[in-house]
């Protein structure tokens, strides 16, 4: 989805950088769940990275990852909180999840 709307509709910062903090949510669950490591319901992912980190080491950099796409996590599609990030922004958003989904296809040998 991500992938689409940055190459066709660009202009839909907000809509992309989501996507793409919900696709690395739902491979580092993916990964929970290989590793038979139960998890509580949360769009937290330095949460489930920690979970993953106390059987298989996570870098700095991947947390350093995580921590740019938390805020862009379903609460960010709240009035309140709302703000539509930069260009920049969704490229290294859209970057790091590919990045991530790279990297548990990997751990998960797909």
């Amino acid at each position: 989805m991500a992938k689409l709307a940055i190459e066709h509709k660009a202009e839909y910062t907000d809509l992309i950088c989501f996507h793409c903090q919900q696709a690395v949510e739902k491979y580092l669950k993916a990964y929970l769940v290989h590793l038979n490591i139960v998890f509580r319901k949360t769009h937290s992912l330095s949460y489930l990275l920690d979970l993953i980190n106390e059987m298989d080491k996570i870098s700095d950099q991947m947390y350093s990852m995580v921590e740019v796409l938390e805020s862009y996590a379903v609460e960010m599609r709240y009035p309140d909180d709302w703000y539509e990030p930069t260009e920049h922004e969704t490229r290294e958003a859209y970057s790091i999840a590919i990045k991530i989904r790279k990297y548990i296809l990997e751990k998960i040998a797909l």
